[in-house]
């Protein structure tokens, strides 16, 4: 699932297109990822509406149009955004498109976990449920004072599955959660209560550092992080951890697949 990264990614081709003013191409609307999306309303909205501009939150998106008219997506497991050629024709998981006379924007999932609503306002402001959405780990507003009240009453939570909490670290996700702890040097089954101060210092610092490097390196052009990083690393049976030089594990915490590295996470 795209995490945070993957999501400042694939807004980036949409954002591309910034000033370019688009029609409805096509949108099927009883798609499950399009079933709560007013069709009537975005082909109206639309009509030559021009692109102002994009946000990201966690694993959400929200493009801004002219009209006072907002997109909002979400990629869910297998969602990804395109800005393509406009003579380009429908592919077989392309589930909306915008045209204008330079880019034809789309939204392609396969798998149809994503999601896409229509939101106005008034003025062209933000819609008020964004502006309350809590801040992101890599912003300044995310501070230690709010890192720790987060924490609290959660002391028997596994450390895997509070990272995993969108309400308290939007955009975390399985890949980031595991490198996070991983560099924390901590077991993602132990309890948020049995953590030290030193321990909890390194997984405030770990989780911000984390964030900001993936959005710098995946979210510019999608490259994988350095083989240094525990991202390379992960993804199947045998892997071998490249601090200690010994094997990787890799089972479910939190109901999740995880790896971790047992010889330098306690």
């Amino acid at each position: 699932m795209p995490e945070l990264a993957e999501v400042f990614y694939h807004s980036s081709h949409w954002k591309a297109a910034r000033g370019e003013r688009f029609e409805l191409a096509w949108v099927h609307g009883k798609t499950r990822c399009c079933r709560g999306l007013d069709v009537d309303g975005l082909r109206r909205r639309l009509a030559s509406a021009e692109l102002l501009s994009g946000y990201t939150h966690g694993k959400r998106m929200l493009f801004a149009f002219s009209g006072s008219c907002f997109l909002e997506v979400h990629l869910g497991m297998t969602g990804s955004l395109h800005r393509l050629d406009p003579s380009q024709q429908e592919g077989k998981h392309d589930h909306l498109a915008l045209r204008s006379e330079r880019s034809l924007l789309v939204f392609r999932d396969p798998r149809q976990f994503g999601k896409l609503a229509l939101h106005e306002t008034l003025g062209g402001t933000l819609p008020d449920w964004w502006t309350a959405l809590p801040p992101q780990p890599h912003e300044k507003a995310f501070t230690r004072t709010r890192f720790e009240s987060l924490l609290q009453r959660r002391g028997k939570a596994s450390l895997k599955g509070l990272l995993l909490q969108q309400d308290l670290f939007p955009g975390v996700g399985n890949w980031m959660a595991d490198e996070i702890l991983w560099r924390a040097r901590l077991r993602p089954d132990r309890a948020l209560g049995t953590l030290s101060e030193e321990e909890r210092n390194a997984l405030f610092e770990q989780l911000r550092w984390v964030c900001r490097k993936a959005i710098r390196i995946i979210g510019k052009d999608y490259s994988d992080p350095p083989k240094s990083w525990l991202f390379r690393h992960r993804w199947k049976d045998g892997g071998v951890c490249p601090v200690s030089k010994t094997a990787l594990r890799r089972e479910t915490v939190a109901g999740r697949t995880t790896c971790w590295s047992p010889a330098i996470q306690v």
